[in-house]
């Protein structure tokens, strides 16, 4: 790519203004000679010749008329074909091709392409009449099949028809020269190959149990596609003798559209379709667990929530729906020393452990949910049948260095906490803290430490000597690590809802 200067002058007369200067990289070099191939009721091969300058990639969209979105396939810079699937038979599709080079597109290369009328089904049929001739006619081809029976005979077995497919039938009785006037009728002949009545039920929310009738013949696998309005399109593979499948983790108040196909001989059928509509939520995109709560999920488990409470990527979490009237997003646990809690910077950030174990949920996203509204903070402890919590009214973690601030102490457990109020946090490998000990090296942990600390709930588990443990001071003292600790927050000023 070469860098080009461009300078514009305005001239009237004999008078020129001042030149304005500016640069530019020209895109990439677009493809050519978009043609279509292998061109079925449902597919179709689209290919193209490379520009000759080089780029890094190719970027393939066909739209159908009526669709708000186009379909998008990237490919490398290598190919210069790619096969299109799950079109609609008798159906135009535009489509365009455009070079990649870097984060710079191309002009597109467009042209329209036709996929085939889909032959419409048994492969036998009863024919009835009042007397004698026969004449079937497929409407999908000029093929023409004449059967003379006896004058006694009302009925007659058709065979060896085509899955899919039209036909007309005209019946005429003779006697001698002598001929009646034609009665024509036609009827359509059904799919034996494609699943047949794919059918949702018990929609919810966020799930919907999808069903279907198989095949008349045998299939290797299911093709299952399901997409919300807007959003990009998930696949799954069945097995041959799955007949039902429930699609879980949908959007609240959200029109689906499925599609099913069956595959057998290395290709796969025509599709079967519905649609459904999810149930609404008084919170369709929870931003935390207290909103779950009041979308009716009273059991505690793993849940999707919405930080930004809008459609996005979703957060998995742990819900605790049943301490203090619930509605608790849990961010650490400790019950077993499964999980090495004594680890540097990088992982305390992101997060790690298992949610339905031991696990801390990232410093990155106690700063976005402590940013989103004032949260209280609870602590849960245990030692065997022994029980005590501490409860803050104020609880946040800010964005540099993951600051704490804590506040407003309630409970049992007594107040370890707030001697490491608006502390930075600090693990074996970024100890930023202006103290002689190195904190987090020596007590093992990664934490809000002072000098050193009255809490450690993330230090080394089942470990009861030099203050290195899962400590908290003023419920076990020091030379105690408890067994079970759960860290958890919801908003401030949440009211539990009453439980029937």
């Amino acid at each position: 790519m070469r860098l080009y200067d461009i300078t514009l002058v305005a001239e009237k007369e004999t008078s020129q203004s001042k030149p304005a200067s500016t640069q530019v990289v020209p895109g990439p070099e677009p493809p050519s000679d978009i043609a279509f191939s292998k061109v079925t009721e449902n597919s179709v091969t689209v290919s193209w010749t490379k520009p000759k300058t080089p780029v890094s990639g190719f970027k393939v969209s066909y739209t159908h008329a009526g669709d708000v979105d186009p379909v998008t396939v990237s490919l490398d810079s290598e190919d210069s074909t790619v096969g299109l699937s799950l079109l609609s038979p008798g159906s135009t599709y535009e489509v365009s091709v455009i070079s990649i080079l870097g984060l710079d597109e191309s002009d597109p290369v467009k042209d329209f392409v036709t996929t085939r009328e889909y032959c419409r089904t048994p492969t036998q049929v009863s024919a009835l009449w009042f007397s004698v001739l026969l004449n079937v006619d497929a409407v999908c081809s000029d093929s023409e099949l004449r059967i003379s029976v006896s004058g006694n005979a009302a009925e007659q077995q058709l065979s060896g028809l085509t899955g899919s497919t039209t036909y007309t039938v005209t019946i005429t009785s003779q006697q001698g020269s002598l001929k009646s006037p034609p009665a024509t009728t036609s009827f359509t002949t059904t799919d034996g190959d494609r699943p047949r009545d794919l059918r949702a039920k018990n929609v919810t929310p966020r799930t919907a149990l999808l069903s279907w009738k198989p095949p008349l013949k045998p299939v290797g696998r299911y093709r299952l596609t399901y997409q919300m309005e807007g959003q990009e399109m998930k696949e799954v593979i069945l097995n041959a003798s799955v007949t039902d499948y429930n699609l879980t983790r949908l959007h609240p108040g959200s029109k689906y559209m499925v599609q099913l196909q069956a595959e057998g001989g290395g290709r796969y059928t025509a599709a079967t379709s519905t649609e459904f509509t999810t149930g609404a939520l008084r919170f369709p995109f929870p931003g935390d667990c207290s909103q779950e709560l009041l979308n009716g999920i009273r059991t505690s488990g793993e849940v999707e929530i919405f930080p930004q409470g809008k459609v996005g990527t979703p957060m998995t979490v742990y819900c605790d729906m049943e301490t203090d009237g619930g509605g608790w997003t849990v961010f650490q646990r400790r019950k077993d020393g499964s999980v090495d809690f004594f680890r540097g910077w990088a992982a305390y950030t992101a997060g790690f452990g298992n949610l339905s174990g031991e696990f801390w949920l990232g410093l990155e996203r106690l700063h976005n949910l402590t940013a989103m509204t004032r949260m209280s903070l609870r602590i849960d402890l245990r030692d065997r049948d022994e029980s005590a919590y501490a409860k803050y009214s104020t609880f946040e973690v800010a964005k540099k260095n993951y600051r704490l601030t804590v506040g407003g102490y309630s409970g049992t457990a007594g107040d370890s906490l707030s001697y490491h109020n608006h502390l930075i946090f600090s693990t074996k490998d970024r100890d930023p803290a202006p103290f002689i000990t190195r904190c987090a090296t020596s007590y093992r942990g990664g934490w809000w430490y002072k000098n050193c600390h009255e809490a450690n709930l993330n230090g080394l588990y089942g470990i009861h000597l030099k203050h290195q443990g899962v400590i908290w001071t003023t419920w076990r003292g020091k030379e105690f690590s408890i067994p079970f600790t759960e860290m958890k927050m919801r908003p401030a000023a949440f009211s539990p809802p009453t439980r029937g």
